[in-house]
């Protein structure tokens, strides 16, 4: 199993007025111009997915309708991906559907926890996610627990500059 996962691209910064529940933030018109390049590299990437599963918060969202629009594909939105959302009720999820290729898409800290936990069987290596950012893990039956093997972690310049 090949499993992708992303940041959402730049968002309004919190507490900016107009905005009064944190998962009501969008994306900046600059984070909407650069998820879009982002998602042209992963398309001449040859990127594919079985399945998207994404955050519902409106940054998130946003960010995986761009990159499915661009790869003509369907997004899934699982409250597991929210901020403070369940990684074994995602990893469950997952598991549902059997996929071989999928994308994940949402929030740090979370989303360099569950790397975290996949490659080492803990939350505690310091993976970070830039926004925008993407990284690759392979694993031959997904769990809970230390599964997968990170095999690359590109920044949204470096995916930026593929395109």
């Amino acid at each position: 199993m090949e499993i992708y996962i992303l940041r959402h691209g730049i968002a309004v910064e919190r507490g900016t007025p107009g905005y009064k529940k944190d998962s009501d933030r969008p994306l900046t018109k600059e984070g909407e111009d650069k998820m879009h390049q982002i998602a042209e590299a992963m398309l001449g990437m040859e990127l594919k997915f079985d399945l998207i599963l994404s955050s519902p918060s409106v940054r998130a969202a946003t960010t995986a309708q761009i990159v499915a629009n661009e790869l003509d594909a369907e997004v899934t939105f699982t409250d597991a991906l929210l901020p403070d959302g369940s990684p074994p009720d995602l990893i469950a999820e997952i598991n549902d559907e059997k996929p071989q290729r999928v994308l994940l898409i949402g929030h740090e800290p979370d989303l360099g926890r569950i790397v975290s936990v996949l490659i080492t069987g803990g939350a505690d290596a310091a993976i970070e996610l830039k926004k925008g950012g993407l990284c690759k893990l392979t694993c031959d039956k997904l769990g809970f627990g230390q599964c997968a093997t990170l095999n690359w972690l590109l920044t949204p310049r470096q995916l930026r500059s593929m395109r």
